[in-house]
């Protein structure tokens, strides 16, 4: 998989990110709640900044210093989150 893949990220080699605005901050909590709870199953997690009903997320490997894998699938987890709550 590469970010090709994934329309609704953009990125370089370090970090791949995406920004989604749910229809109310209740709405962004949940998908946050969603996320968290698969990062947790894959061990994975990305950084994600709230603003109001308005979420970035952002994923990298750390350890690697770069764009892996574990991302690519992470984003493709968040998305499907993201069309099941919107």
């Amino acid at each position: 998989m590469a970010l090709a893949d994934l329309p609704e990220w953009s990125g370089d080699d370090t970090t791949i990110t995406r920004t989604v605005e749910l229809p109310s901050f209740m709405d962004a909590i949940a998908v946050v709640d969603r996320v968290a709870v698969v990062a947790e199953e894959m061990d994975h997690h990305p950084d994600i900044d709230i603003r109001w009903r308005k979420l970035t997320f952002r994923c990298s490997t750390h350890s690697a210093g770069k764009v892996t894998e574990r991302d690519f699938k992470l984003a493709r987890r968040i998305d499907d989150i993201v069309a099941n709550q919107a």
